[in-house]
C-alpha cells in the first residue's frame, strides 16, 4: 500500500469510527479504560513516544470511547516484565520488542530483527504479505497475547565502543549490551552479551561495566548521551537492519470489546508502526549531524572482513536454532522462504538505486 493510499485508509477508519460512535447504542458507548506498560523510558523519543502516540490515536480514533494511560518502564512494572505483565492482566496492553521474550520462545526473536535480514521495508512485507504476522499470533497465542506490530526503527547503528575494532580479534572478550539474535551472534565470535534496560545503558557504559552497547541510532542515542560514555560510534547495524517495536495485548480484554473497538486498536497500531519508521528516517541525519560536529564523536565503519565473518556466524547461529527449536524452525522456514523471493528484486530495485544514486 502507498502512503497516499494508507493515509486515505487511515482517515477513513477514523470517519467510519466517528460514525460508529454516533449510532452505537448506549452500551456500546460506554467508556473503557487500559493501561499500557512499556519497556521505555517514560516519553523517550520514539520509543517512549511511540508508545504514546498509539495511546493517543486509540482514544482519537474511537471518538473517545477508550483511553489508554501509558506507563514507562519501571512506572508500574520493571522493562523486562512486560510480556507477563500483559498475558496476566496487570495491563491490557505493552510497548516493548518481542527479542526480549526469547526466555518465553526463542522464535519470538524473529519478530524484532534477525541480523543481515530484512530492512524495515521488507519486514513489514513479510509480516503484512508474506504470512509472518500469522506465526506470530500463533506462537503468543499460549500465552493469551495478540500481538501487532506498532513501529519500526529502521537500519540502527552497530553501536558505541571504548575501544576500536580492526578486527575479529578485537570483539574477543568485548563484554556488549546486545540482546536478540546479534547477542548469540557476538557471543559466537568471542564476545559477552549483556542485555540491559535502556535507562540503565549510560551508567554501564560510563562506569566500565560494559566495554560497548548498541542501542538504536543517532536520534536516540544523543537522547541518552552516550557520546558522553564512549568515543567510538561504528557503523552499520548488521545485528538490526530493520527493528520492529511490538504491541502486545491481553486476548481477554481484547475479545471484550466491541468489534468496531476491536478494529480501532489493530488500524492504531498499523498506523504507528509506519509513523515510527518516518520518524527515525527524519530525525536520525540531524541528531547525527550533531553528534560529529558539535560533540566531535568518532564514527566509523565495521571493516569489511568483520562484517563478513558476522555475517557467516550469524547464518549458523539462525540456522543452529531453527534446527534445535521447532516453533523457531517454522517461522525461519516462512522468513527463509519471503526472503528469497524479495532479494533478487531488491537487488535490481532499492540496492541498485542506492548505489545509482551514489556515483
Amino acid at each position: 500500500m502507498d502512503r497516499r493510499s494508507f493515509i486515505k485508509g487511515s482517515a477513513g477508519t477514523a470517519l467510519l469510527a466517528g460514525t460508529a460512535v454516533a449510532s452505537a447504542p448506549a452500551h456500546a458507548r460506554r467508556r473503557i479504560r487500559w493501561k499500557m506498560v512499556t519497556a521505555w523510558p517514560k516519553n523517550f523519543p520514539g520509543l517512549g513516544t511511540g508508545a504514546n502516540n498509539l495511546a493517543k490515536l486509540i482514544q482519537k480514533l474511537s471518538g473517545g470511547r477508550m483511553k489508554v494511560k501509558v506507563y514507562g518502564a519501571g512506572e508500574l512494572v520493571p522493562p523486562f516484565e512486560v510480556f507477563d505483565a500483559v498475558a496476566n492482566g496487570t495491563a491490557q496492553m505493552g510497548h516493548a520488542a518481542a527479542y526480549y521474550w526469547k526466555g518465553k520462545s526463542e522464535a519470538a526473536q524473529f519478530f524484532t530483527t534477525v541480523p543481515f535480514g530484512f530492512n524495515a521495508l521488507e519486514m513489514n512485507a513479510w509480516l503484512f504479505h508474506g504470512g509472518g504476522m500469522e506465526l506470530w499470533r500463533e506462537l503468543y497465542a499460549p500465552f493469551g497475547l495478540i500481538p501487532a506490530a506498532a513501529g519500526n526503527t529502521g537500519v540502527q547503528m552497530a553501536g558505541w565502543f571504548n575501544k576500536e575494532i580492526n578486527s575479529l580479534a578485537d570483539l574477543k572478550g568485548l563484554k556488549m549490551r546486545i540482546p536478540g539474535l546479534g547477542g548469540e551472534v557476538l557471543k559466537q565470535a568471542g564476545g559477552t552479551p549483556v542485555n540491559l534496560p535502556g535507562g540503565e545503558l549510560f551508567t554501564a557504559l560510563n562506569s566500565g561495566a560494559i566495554d560497548a552497547t548498541e542501542w538504536v541510532g543517532p536520534y536516540n542515542d544523543l537522547a541518552f548521551g552516550f557520546y558522553k560514555a564512549a568515543k567510538y560510534y561504528y557503523y552499520p547495524g548488521w545485528h538490526e537492519p530493520g527493528s520492529t517495536l511490538e504491541a502486545l495485548i491481553n486476548r481477554k480484554a481484547f475479545e471484550k470489546l466491541p468489534k468496531d473497538l476491536q478494529s480501532v486498536v489493530m488500524q492504531a497500531c498499523h498506523i504507528v508502526n509506519q509513523d515510527m519508521l518516518a520518524e527515525y528516517t527524519a530525525r536520525n541525519n540531524a541528531a547525527l549531524h550533531s553528534l560529529v560536529h558539535e560533540h566531535k564523536v568518532d564514527v566509523r565503519k565495521l571493516p569489511d572482513d568483520v562484517l563478513r565473518r558476522l555475517r557467516q556466524l550469524s547464518e549458523e547461529v539462525v540456522a543452529g536454532l531453527a534446527d534445535h527449536n521447532a516453533a523457531a524452525g517454522k517461522v525461519y522456514a516462512s522468513y527463509r522462504h519471503f526472503r528469497d523471493q524479495v532479494l533478487p528484486w531488491h537487488d535490481i530495485s532499492e540496492r541498485a538505486y542506492l548505489n545509482a544514486r551514489s556515483l
